[in-house]
């Protein structure tokens, strides 16, 4: 049966701006190509580049509708509480116009390593070791920013600063994070703000580095806290030996991550895995991806996948397709396994009432509410088979059997 996208164009994006629920889970991949280079701010085309709508296009076709989006602060913002520069605005918006249009949610990913390079990339100072780069400046980036990106639909959050590593006791990842959430919050109070762990966000070693950050606050509470992992031996994901020698096993991936979802699960906290990869020279590599990939799925951990992006060459790890988008690269029989919960086979359209908005996807059951009620659902005979409560812009899925339903007035039909 042809695959078509289930288009959400209020439940999911209140969904992911408002409130994740982990029944409902994002896969995608990390669409490279504006942070490359290590020339700053460089020539676009030569040291760096932005993905294309038919990027897009590919991965939407696999269901891989997630995209995180990388760019450098050098490029973007020039001078320390400047401006924003008005050519990568201009180019950073058409790409995440595109995917709006295409109903792809994306990630801005602020891909610094909490650092900033003042001399075109040849040195770079950490945030908080010189008056030139404290938290301060880190907080005036994305206030611009949320200012240029809050009313596009299709923002899944705001990521603030990718993999902070051996930072200064002096000047903690906690304080950086802290002062950036509360910079966001003046300006925009519906996107999510998402947290990346220190010590390269390693989700192995995320209780050791990175337990603190379950303690920040966000006047919305809208965090998403977000890890990194690699199946290699040193987890640095250069897999610079063969999977014998990285020593992997088929489990080397749940063990990877396993701290970090046994973590989200303790404290009730939401997260996403932003980058993993394997390389392209063993199928052993595509067991260990796809046995970490069912645990997350399986404890509604949402994933992108590291990387892709046309300028990727022959890089082992990317999923860049071959032959002008014709042939997938062998990651590719894995991830495709895992598709958006947003991607479906089959799919009703959206039935609105006063108060509620309902989308069936097989027997699961979508449900919005603008406002706090509790709301009966009737089957045909009218007898009341399940009473639900609905919290504001916060997205429930229910399951029901085959049937048809009645709820605030609502007639909707429950399909194998």
């Amino acid at each position: 049966m042809k695959k078509i996208v289930l288009i959400l164009s209020f439940l999911l994006v209140a969904y992911v701006v408002q409130g994740q629920n982990t029944s409902v889970r994002y896969y995608g991949v990390n669409l490279s190509g504006a942070e490359f280079g290590g020339v700053y701010p460089g020539i676009d085309g030569t040291h760096y580049g932005y993905p294309t709508y038919k990027d897009l296009d590919y991965f939407k076709e696999k269901g891989l509708t997630l995209i995180r989006f990388p760019f450098r602060w050098e490029r973007i913002q020039q001078v320390m509480n400047g401006e924003l520069d008005a050519n990568e605005l201009v180019k950073m918006k058409a790409f995440v116009k595109a995917a709006e249009e295409r109903n792809m949610p994306v990630i801005l990913d602020l891909h610094n390593f909490a650092r900033y390079s003042f001399d075109g990339g040849k040195n770079y100072i950490l945030i908080g070791t010189s008056p030139q780069l404290t938290k301060e400046h880190l907080a005036d980036v994305w206030i611009k920013l949320a200012c240029e990106f809050k009313d596009y639909k299709n923002i899944w959050g705001y990521d603030i600063m990718n993999e902070p590593y051996a930072m200064e006791q002096s000047a903690p990842w906690f304080d950086m994070a802290q002062a950036t959430i509360n910079a966001i919050r003046t300006v925009d109070r519906k996107t999510p703000i998402i947290i990346s762990g220190d010590s390269f966000s390693s989700a192995l070693l995320w209780v050791q580095y990175s337990d603190n950050l379950r303690n920040l606050v966000d006047p919305e509470n809208n965090l998403v806290f977000q890890a990194h992992t690699y199946f290699d031996k040193d987890g640095s994901g250069t897999y610079k030996n063969s999977y014998d020698g990285e020593e992997a096993t088929p489990q080397t991936g749940i063990q990877r991550v396993k701290p970090f979802v046994e973590w989200l699960k303790r404290y009730n906290k939401r997260g996403i895995l932003g980058e993993y990869g394997v390389p392209d020279n063993d199928p052993r590599w595509l067991t260990v991806l796809d046995n970490m990939l069912k645990y997350i799925f399986e404890n509604g951990v949402s994933g992108t996948y590291w990387s892709a992006g046309p300028r990727w060459g022959d890089y082992s790890l990317a999923v860049q397709p071959d032959n002008n988008y014709t042939t997938d690269r062998p990651q590719m029989s894995v991830l495709e396994k895992y598709p958006s919960d947003g991607y479906v086979t089959e799919v009703s359209s959206i039935k609105e009432g006063q108060n509620i908005k309902i989308v069936c996807n097989g027997r699961k059951v979508l449900m919005l509410s603008e406002c706090l009620c509790r709301v009966p659902i009737y089957d045909i005979m009218g007898t009341m088979v399940k009473l639900v409560s609905l919290f504001p812009r916060e997205l429930l899925t229910i399951e029901l059997p085959r049937g048809f339903y009645v709820a605030e007035k609502i007639r909707f039909a429950v399909l194998d």
